[in-house]
């Protein structure tokens, strides 16, 4: 198993089915679509849902068991866990604490549970982690959620993002939550071009000229603004060419796009993107929703798109450059931890973080 560095994971996409049994059961939520483990992982496996809207559809479920402190706590500690156990060193774990606390005086106790679990499950096992608080792009709360995430970085938030259906919702109608903390000193990482169809490289545009984005979540639509012969990317459209050029990282998550975008494997952009010299990183969105895991889709794009050891070294340390954690921690993870993994893997690497 080689080490990995997550940058785009939704707590509420990634909860063990045994444990939406137990929390369901304690809160009295009675509309789950199974009864047992093995029927509930099967529901809640959306590959087949065909399109970004049905795939959200299977989060009311976990949502409504992911009620209170005890709850949360819980479900971040396990996520904490599982991506250790799965290689992860670093990972972003996201999350809307609006979903998960309608009174905006209990959405601090959310970050707090969360953070709870998530350190106690790094002091365990020496995964390092930070949060980033989602804002639902068609809401229209984003400027409180973004003071909410600036009250409460000395929990561990590092970043602020917006999710939810994104076809019909652009980036700039958030563009003040934006401002606000990229102002106040939080990193910004947006939803976009993962399923806005024909505004998707719009909505990258928007993004990062507009909004400040320094990340992509998602990103694949930008193909539409490549052209293609042979299989090969042999063209750039303006706004392809400056999410190359200026190297902003595409947080691509193939099994997730799979299942939203109607696609089989070896459709999926990312082999394309990866030669034409974008800046890929690998991330699972929700490793429950999709059946994934990093591992997983490591695997993926070495079976479907030629990836080898160095490509995934390659991949890895671009994660943990776009990493919104501190160089210190980046330096240390590199040197003690990935670079020495994939070295005794094949690869070629400088072995310091520089």
């Amino acid at each position: 198993m080689l080490p990995s560095v997550l940058l785009h994971d939704h707590l509420d996409g990634g909860l063990r089915p045994g444990t939406v049994l137990e929390l369901a059961e304690a809160c009295g939520y009675d509309d789950l679509p199974a009864d047992n483990e093995h029927d509930l992982a099967r529901w809640f496996d959306q590959k087949d849902s065909g399109s970004l809207e049905a795939y959200l559809g299977a989060f009311r479920h976990t949502i409504a068991v992911m009620q209170g402190s005890e709850a949360l706590e819980r479900v971040a500690y396990e996520a904490g866990h599982d991506l250790a156990a799965d290689g992860v060193v670093y990972g972003e774990v996201r999350f809307s604490p609006p979903l998960h606390a309608p009174d905006p005086a209990g959405q601090g106790q959310v970050i707090e549970a969360v953070a709870s679990g998530l350190r106690m499950a790094a002091e365990e096992t020496g995964m390092r982690w930070g949060m980033i608080i989602d804002a639902l792009r068609h809401l229209h709360d984003s400027q409180a959620v973004a003071r909410l995430a600036m009250r409460h970085r000395h929990l561990g938030v590092v970043g602020f993002d917006i999710a939810g259906p994104e076809a019909g919702f652009p980036p700039r109608a958030h563009v003040a939550a934006f401002r606000m903390v990229r102002a106040g000193g939080l990193r910004l990482t947006i939803h976009a071009g993962e399923s806005a169809g024909p505004h998707g490289v719009a909505f990258m545009a928007q993004a990062m000229d507009v909004c400040g984005a320094e990340r992509i979540g998602h990103g694949i639509e930008i193909i539409r603004d490549c052209r293609i012969e042979d299989d090969e990317i042999v063209a750039l459209g303006g706004v392809a060419r400056r999410v190359r050029d200026r190297r902003i990282p595409l947080e691509v998550c193939p099994s997730s796009n799979l299942a939203t975008g109607r696609l089989v494997p070896d459709q999926h952009p990312i082999g394309l993107l990866y030669r034409a010299g974008f800046n890929v990183t690998l991330s699972t969105d929700n490793r429950l929703m999709s059946s994934t895991s990093m591992s997983e889709e490591f695997d993926l794009v070495r079976k479907y798109h030629g990836f080898e050891v160095d490509d995934l070294a390659r991949v890895t340390r671009r994660s943990l450059e776009a990493a919104f954690c501190s160089w210190e921690v980046k330096a240390e993870l590199w040197e003690d931890a990935i670079a020495p993994a994939y070295t005794a893997a094949g690869a070629g690497l400088d072995p310091v973080w520089s």
